[in-house]
């Protein structure tokens, strides 16, 4: 079915948080709805706007499951014009290779919606980062998000193949998607007793002192059992690497937080980073982080919608919430309950 051009959805890059997040959210829903979008001043607010290589790749793969007609796809372009000509995805088995470090979850992510109304199981092999800065680690997409999903009757397996870090990337992820074109009611509302807690330094062709300095600085603070904090080393990383992982499952779902090392920020540092993320949302006591509360808003608008408890909701979500309703027709409401929680709840329209 050809997209009617009169349906092009106008966005401008620099809204809200103003980076990759509103073009791989645009380009998931255009697939999902068949609606065609025009986005100008393109990741408008980072350091290096424009598209990137790792955001190329979201588009090439997002126009090669929908046969999307493109206009603006290379390197550095600020104005994309995305026209899918397909609104029921072939099932299949997909690679893709990002071809740099970028994040192999964020693809995953962009291309999810789109497969869960294929016609058929679908595989994904994604080359790329699987623990990158400012984006979703490996271990939270497996631990966190997939039961998160399967709550809503969605069923996803994810496989890391091979790890990869920064700069240099080379990791690999396999995805199988179940087709779910209107996962279930999700309501999250209390978390539920604490059940397990354990904090991991992953840790790739590193000296290991630098894992040792990390945990240290979790143990001082969390004061966990001795059996809750381990190093994870990486020998078939493609590259060096470390990253800080706090995981906290509750009753009702797991959540995951991390922060990536990264050259000449101190061990110490990125050990605080993961744990100021951990103690803001164990102090909330509510069940849904602030990166998880982004990644389900889109399923759960696909979907019969819900309502979860969260902490403050960041820029990302904010922004993710005006997309979702610019191209669906649903209605999502952030209510502020008290100094440290908030409700938000997605209601289909109609």
């Amino acid at each position: 079915m050809l997209a009617d051009p009169s349906q092009t959805i106008q966005i401008d890059g620099a809204h809200g948080e103003g980076g990759g997040q509103i073009l791989r959210t645009c380009l998931a829903l255009s697939l999902r709805t068949g609606r065609p979008f025009q986005l100008s001043r393109v990741r408008h607010n980072r350091e290096k706007p424009g598209l990137r290589p790792q955001h190329l790749v979201a588009v090439q793969s997002a126009a090669q499951l929908g046969a999307a007609v493109v206009e603006g796809a290379h390197v550095g372009s600020s104005e994309l014009t995305f026209s899918p000509q397909l609104t029921t995805m072939s099932a299949g088995n997909y690679h893709f290779d990002i071809g740099t470090a970028g994040s192999a979850p964020l693809v995953l992510q962009t291309l999810l919606p789109a497969l869960l109304a294929a016609d058929g199981v679908s595989t994904l092999h994604i080359t790329g980062g699987t623990y990158n800065p400012k984006a979703p680690p490996f271990d939270f997409v497996a631990r966190s998000f997939v039961p998160a999903l399967r709550l809503m009757g969605i069923t996803l397996q994810v496989e890391l193949l091979r790890p990869g870090f920064y700069p240099k990337g080379g990791g690999q992820l396999r995805a199988t998607i179940t087709p779910c074109a209107r996962p279930g009611r999700l309501d999250l509302l209390t978390r539920g007793p604490m059940q397990q807690q354990r904090a991991t330094v992953l840790s790739a062709k590193l000296p290991a002192h630098i894992a040792t300095r990390e945990l240290e600085v979790l143990r001082a603070a969390l004061r966990w059992p001795a059996s809750s904090f381990t190093v994870r080393e990486l020998p078939d990383s493609y590259s060096p690497g470390n990253v800080v992982l706090i995981e906290l499952q509750s009753e009702r779902l797991t959540e995951v937080f991390s922060c990536v090392g990264e050259r000449g920020v101190p061990a110490e540092d990125v050990a605080r980073s993961c744990l100021q993320e951990a103690q803001t949302y164990l102090a909330a006591e509510v069940p849904v982080g602030e990166h998880l509360a982004d990644q389900l808003l889109l399923p759960m608008a696909l979907g019969e919608g819900g309502q979860f408890l969260t902490t403050q909701p960041s820029l990302h979500t904010l922004t993710q919430i005006d997309m979702l309703q610019r191209f669906l027709p649903v209605h999502i409401a952030v209510t502020q309950k008290s100094a440290a929680t908030f409700l938000i709840a997605v209601s289909p329209v109609g």
